[in-house]
């Protein structure tokens, strides 16, 4: 994983101002759970209710959201978000516009997804 995403022009999307995207290297690699409940770091989601039931559609997509928006590191993405559920998921996650270029760019099954 790397802490930026440039493309292969050497463009580095931002997931907000003076803040490069985190993207995976591969899908294959996101790891994360796929059910039950999951509770956020603080560093990702400040609000007090920081935990996510999977088994929520509304909640899963929220979680989603929150990690890969928010996250610095690589580490939070193979925890916290599955490959499989991210491709099936992506096209209704509602993100800022460098996390989904930077996502896209280097996915680029996702942006068919």
């Amino acid at each position: 994983m790397q802490a930026v995403s440039p493309t292969p022009t050497g463009v580095t999307f931002l997931a907000r101002p003076g803040r490069p995207a985190v993207v995976a290297r591969t899908l294959a690699e996101l790891g994360g759970p796929t059910r039950g409940v999951v509770e956020l770091p603080v560093r990702l989601m400040w609000n007090a209710e920081r935990t996510f039931d999977l088994g929520d559609p509304d909640q899963l997509l929220w979680m989603y959201e929150n990690v890969l928006r928010e996250t610095t590191r690589a580490e939070d993405l193979r925890a916290l978000i599955n490959g499989r559920t991210l491709r099936r998921v992506w096209r209704l996650l509602n993100l800022p516009r460098g996390v989904r270029q930077a996502w896209e760019s280097r996915h680029r099954g996702l942006r068919a997804a």
